[in-house]
């Protein structure tokens, strides 16, 4: 799975301790495709997202494009049941 650095950086920054709040949602979708997700819209502002047989759906955040803690902790939990860490 090949990672630009902006991927490395948003990565690294759903896996911060403490959890951030202000990660652009745009970056988070761009590091899912970049992982091989498969990505779909919901109904609404809900994303489907499959991942090494993992689902998921977030919700983007609006109107504001930043994500909050409770959204960066499922992002993290997802990830880490896919089986990517940073």
């Amino acid at each position: 799975m090949p990672l630009n650095k902006k991927h490395e950086a948003t990565l690294e920054a759903i896996f911060d301790d403490p959890v951030r709040a202000g990660i652009a949602w745009r970056n988070i979708e761009a590091l899912l495709d970049a992982c091989g997700a498969e990505i779909s819209e919901g109904h609404g502002s809900r994303v489907r997202v499959v991942l090494n047989g993992i689902r998921a759906v977030f919700h983007r955040p609006h109107p504001q494009k930043e994500t909050d803690k409770g959204a960066v902790k499922s992002v993290r939990r997802f990830l880490t049941e896919a089986g990517i860490k940073p």
